[in-house]
């Protein structure tokens, strides 16, 4: 897989991988894993949240706006 980068961006890229004692193309990989790691504990949360709402665990807007009253109240 290739990916075009801009003037800026290959820039950018070399000048954190010369200051980070790294070669530009680690730095790529470690970017595109954090990414895909942030991307698949999203869909689990989501995936978990979906599944709450499944069984009837929820808060209504009312509830919890009650909620944030009472702790600013207290």
């Amino acid at each position: 897989m290739e990916v075009q980068l801009t003037p800026e961006e290959q820039a950018q890229l070399v000048q954190i991988a010369q200051r980070t004692g790294r070669n530009p193309e680690e730095v790529v990989r470690e970017a595109i894993n954090s990414f895909l790691q942030d991307e698949i504990a999203f869909e689990e949360a989501v995936k978990k949240g979906l599944a709450s709402l499944d069984r009837g665990e929820h808060i209504t807007h009312e509830k919890m706006g009650s909620r944030i009253e009472q702790l600013f109240q207290s």
